[in-house]
């Protein structure tokens, strides 16, 4: 039987959020490695101009970022395993956070091919 797709029943907020903090763990200017192995705090977290705001060579639409900013997403996020939190400065994510398929990378983070 194949694995199955959010085993943790993330709600979609969680799962937007969740992603996007995997991305920003992927970025020298928002991430330093944990204190634990296999971890990454993310910080500086980024404020929308307009409807979105730039990850790296990434653009995301401000409404698919909102719960960057509510606590009670990084609550869940927590209570799950995926992240520890220090809302609203910074989230420290887990391995199994950093591992999570969310499924979502490719429709979130929009890439213009120049």
């Amino acid at each position: 039987m194949p694995p199955k797709k959010n085993p943790l029943n993330l709600n979609p907020l969680q799962l937007k959020t969740l992603t996007l903090l995997q991305a920003l763990a992927q970025l020298p200017d928002h991430s330093r490695p944990g204190d634990e192995a296999g971890t990454v705090r993310v910080s500086n977290l980024p404020h929308p101009h307009g409807d979105h705001f730039h990850l790296g060579d990434a653009a995301v639409a401000a409404r698919d970022a909102t719960g960057l900013g509510n606590p009670a997403v990084w609550v869940a996020l927590e209570r799950k395993g995926l992240i520890r939190s220090a809302f609203p400065v910074e989230a420290l994510l887990t391995a199994e956070g950093l591992g999570y398929d969310t499924g979502l990378a490719d429709s979130l983070l929009h890439r213009a091919n120049h």
